[in-house]
Parts: structure tokens; C-alpha cells; sequence
């Protein structure tokens, strides 16, 4: 259990700085050292929720983190998306929404399935 609370924190430590980094690059749209620097948390973050996801098959939950899995290649997908073509000067108005519907979907998986945070106990 110890190896999984690890792994855990690994994970949500990734996606905070990832976030962070999105957002700022985001604003600051000239950022390619930035936007370099996402890549590389994109790559922690899958290693680490591949890990997670594995560790999962154990719960018996397998379809509802694999689920999980899918929409957080959804959400860096989309992060991705709205940085590239927010270099480019295209609109980029959808692919924010689905940013945002992916991320709230993926946070709450996140934090209701078995291996999540409760933070109201």
C-alpha cells in the first residue's frame, strides 16, 4: 500500500506542475521553453497514471479507471490542441470546452473511485 500512496502523490504532483505550466504557457503564448517543459510532465503524467491503472486492476475496477485513463489522454490531448493553434492564431474556443468537460470528468473519477482522496473524511 505504501508503493500505491507513493505513486499516487507522484501522479497529482505531475498534474498540478503540468497545469500550472499549461496555464502559463497558455497566457505567456510565446513560450516554447514552457511548452517543451509541458511535453515532458505529459510523459510523467502518463507513466504515472499507467502505473496507477495497473495497480487499479487489482480494485476490480479495471473498466471505470481504464475510463479514467482514456479521458486523461483526452485532457493532455486537449492541452496540447489549444497551445498549438493558439501559436498559430486559430480558434481555439472548442477545444478549451473540452479541456475544461475532460478535466472536471477526470477529477472526479480522480477522487470518487476507490484508489482517490476523500477529502470530506
Amino acid at each position: 500500500m505504501d508503493f500505491l500512496t507513493n505513486s499516487t502523490h507522484l501522479h497529482i504532483t505531475t498534474w498540478v506542475v503540468a497545469l500550472i505550466l499549461f496555464f502559463v504557457a497558455a497566457v505567456a503564448s510565446k513560450s516554447k521553453g514552457i511548452h517543451m517543459a509541458l511535453r515532458l510532465f505529459y510523459i510523467l503524467i502518463i507513466i504515472t497514471g499507467g502505473a496507477l491503472f495497473i495497480e487499479a486492476m487489482d480494485f476490480g475496477q479495471g473498466m471505470l479507471y481504464g475510463i479514467k485513463f482514456l479521458l486523461g489522454i483526452l485532457v493532455i490531448g486537449m492541452m496540447e490542441m489549444v497551445l498549438v493553434r493558439q501559436a498559430k492564431n486559430k480558434p481555439t474556443t472548442v477545444f478549451w470546452i473540452i479541456f475544461a468537460i475532460s478535466l472536471f470528468a477526470v477529477l472526479y473519477m480522480g477522487f470518487a473511485l476507490q484508489m482517490g482522496f476523500n477529502f470530506l473524511a
